[in-house]
């Protein structure tokens, strides 16, 4: 019996320590599990400058020092205290690292502004080639509330000096890119218009995504964010290489590019004397003799008869006559005790108990209030609406395409998560171009990725949510309770051999052994658990409103106000503001240069502090 106690304790041990270090699944058969797996080879992507107005991989921190300018500007419409623009900017590794030696542009803070640009090569005009712009954002933390767009800035931001002031109100031609808080998640492309007749400036907001983009908020991935203008007034929008929206200038945007050409009058007012009255309370009318109003909707049953049997003289609810009196009933302090009431046993095979009533019976001589019939209204004349004139304000603009030129290109957030990581941006006039910036760069992650998700160590990062530390804290935790042991071994083994002692131990102590197995087990299996169980998943909000139409009260007088609601939902801020349009651009600064290849990382300032959550609405000039 002690030679098979012993064989078991062996062979639990063996098996305890095996599940410690080996995860084995059903459905891995046929996977090669490589211990060691080498770096993939990275290289900072190369392109041909000639159709390229900025590529900027951020892999080449000096580069990127001399290109990108921050933000020394405050913001404007904001308490002074956190107006400033000290949301810090890094060249950091992916915390997740996929690719050796990938760097990328982090904003590294919370909760704070923070903006840097940099100048294009080259501006671009809108002439007869496409706009195209395409960049990677990898949310390394998730999204709580907080955009990842970039800004395309107009001409009048031409030197480094400009860039600088960069802020809110900086103008800009095209908006373009993710933005979330809450459950409200946008895929931004604004661009501004400029009314060939005034001159004025307003915001175009292009329509909805095709899909719903949540998961690009949540997995901690990377995406990649492509758009494309058109000479021909059409757009698309890329997200993955996969088109999730597209349509034309024209058509699609909120407010319309070109207004209407007839408007309602402003100046024409409604006659008193209109009567929009479609029926009317007959005058004639008059109420005959024999209604009664008075007269109850129900009045007692008069053939109605106390049921045989009934019980008139019995309660239906009696004291308890088994309840007594606790024994710390203090009758001065709780008062005159009384025992609990319970249904009258005397009535459970009656009819009824107590005092009989009959019941009660509709009225049929009940009819109500009178109310006088209704009747066509002899005057009426319809609905009134103002009189149509032409808009003085109209104009017809059949190429939106030609928007003010793009000199430069900058990030100006705020975000309630950190760690936001952009990457791999390009600008280029031919779209062929940006597909093989793409396949140089974001291609090659998505390869990586898909490579490691085959592994055991893929499937160890998936299970911790890529954060291996929980596992080393798990193995620590487990390693305790054995170094304790292995010493206490170490200690026996001066008197004996270590297998004698282990043998000798378990053989003394088999309930022991067992007991201290099946602990083990418990704890492994709970910690995998927690390591690798279902991750919570954020609450979804549900709106719900009523758009049912009710019936109006055609006897409600009309001089009668029904009270209206109109509840707005409140749209989330983008920190835009109104600005002056420079037509006329300066001269560009001889200290720009080329952004093909390069990157840098400038000095920032942490001090400040964050405010809270922004609010954007469309921007009219």
């Amino acid at each position: 019996m002690a030679l098979f106690n012993r064989k078991v304790y062996l062979y639990g041990l063996l098996i305890l320590f095996g599940t410690a270090f080996v995860r084995s699944d059903s459905d891995d058969e046929g996977v090669t599990v490589e211990t060691v797996e080498e770096e993939e080879q990275y290289r900072s992507p190369q392109i041909n400058p000639k159709n390229v107005y900025l590529a900027e991989h951020f892999d080449d921190e000096a580069a990127f020092k001399r290109k990108w300018v921050k933000s020394e500007a405050k913001k404007q419409g904001v308490d002074e205290n956190i107006a400033k623009y000290d949301g810090k900017w890094e060249i950091q590794a992916p915390s997740r690292r996929i690719l050796k030696d990938d760097l990328g542009l982090v904003l590294t803070t919370e909760a704070k502004h923070a903006a840097i640009s940099a100048l294009l090569d080259k501006p671009f005009e809108f002439k007869d080639k496409p706009f195209v712009v395409q960049y990677e954002v990898t949310m390394q933390e998730g999204q709580n509330c907080g955009g990842a767009y970039i800004k395309l800035l107009s001409r009048g931001t031409n030197t480094k000096a400009d860039l600088r002031k960069f802020h809110d109100q900086t103008a800009y031609t095209i908006m373009f890119g993710p933005d979330k808080c809450g459950n409200d998640n946008k895929l931004h492309f604004i661009f501004r218009h400029q009314n060939p007749k005034n001159g004025t400036i307003e915001e175009k907001h292009s329509k909805k995504p095709s899909q719903r983009l949540d998961d690009i908020y949540k997995d901690k991935e990377p995406h990649l964010y492509t758009l494309i203008v058109r000479p021909d007034n059409t757009f698309s929008i890329l997200v993955d290489s996969k088109e999730v929206n597209a349509g034309s200038l024209l058509e699609d945007f909120t407010p319309p590019v070109n207004p209407p050409e007839e408007i309602d009058d402003p100046n024409d007012k409604k006659p008193e004397e209109w009567d929009e009255r479609e029926k009317i309370v007959d005058p004639s009318a008059t109420k005959p003799d024999d209604w009664d109003e008075e007269a109850p909707a129900q009045i007692v049953d008069p053939n109605a008869v106390k049921p045989d049997g009934w019980l008139d003289d019995e309660p239906e609810m009696i004291p308890d006559p088994d309840a007594k009196k606790p024994t710390d009933w203090d009758d001065d302090m709780d008062g005159e005790w009384e025992a609990p009431l319970i249904d009258n046993p005397a009535c459970a095979a009656a009819p009824g108990c107590g005092p009989w009533s009959p019941p009660l019976i509709p009225n049929p001589n009940y009819k109500g209030v009178w109310r006088a019939p209704l009747i066509p209204n002899p005057n009426y004349r319809g609905k009134w609406s103002p009189r149509r004139i032409p808009n003085p304000h109209y104009f017809k603009d059949d190429n939106p395409f030609k928007m003010t030129p793009i000199h430069a290109v900058g990030f100006e957030l705020w975000s309630m998560s950190p760690m936001l990581l952009f990457d791999n941006l390009i600008i280029t006039d031919d779209p062929a171009v940006a597909e093989e910036w793409a396949q140089l760069t974001y291609a090659v992650k998505r390869a990586k990725i898909s490579s490691e998700s085959q592994t055991l160590w893929g499937r160890l990062l998936r299970a911790t949510n890529y954060k291996p530390g929980l596992w080393a804290m798990y193995a620590v935790y487990c390693a305790i309770p054995v170094s304790i042991y292995i010493a206490y071994l170490v200690k026996r083994a001066r008197e004996e051999s270590l297998v004698e002692s282990v043998l000798r131990w378990a053989g003394a102590r088999p309930w022991l052994a067992g007991a201290g197995a099946l602990a083990a087990f418990a704890l492994l299996a709970a910690a995998a658990y927690w390591c690798c169980g279902p991750a919570p998943h954020e609450p979804e909000m549900e709106y719900k409103k009523t758009d049912a139409m009710t019936e109006d009260d055609p006897h409600q007088s009309d001089t009668e106000e029904q009270p209206a609601e109109a509840r707005q939902k409140p749209s989330k801020a983008n920190l835009e503001g109104p600005e002056p349009e420079v037509d006329s651009p300066p001269d560009r600064s001889d200290d720009q240069e080329p952004l093909v290849d390069s990157t840098e990382k400038p000095q920032i300032d942490t001090e400040g502090a964050g405010d809270g959550q922004r609010k954007r609405k469309p921007r009219k000039e």
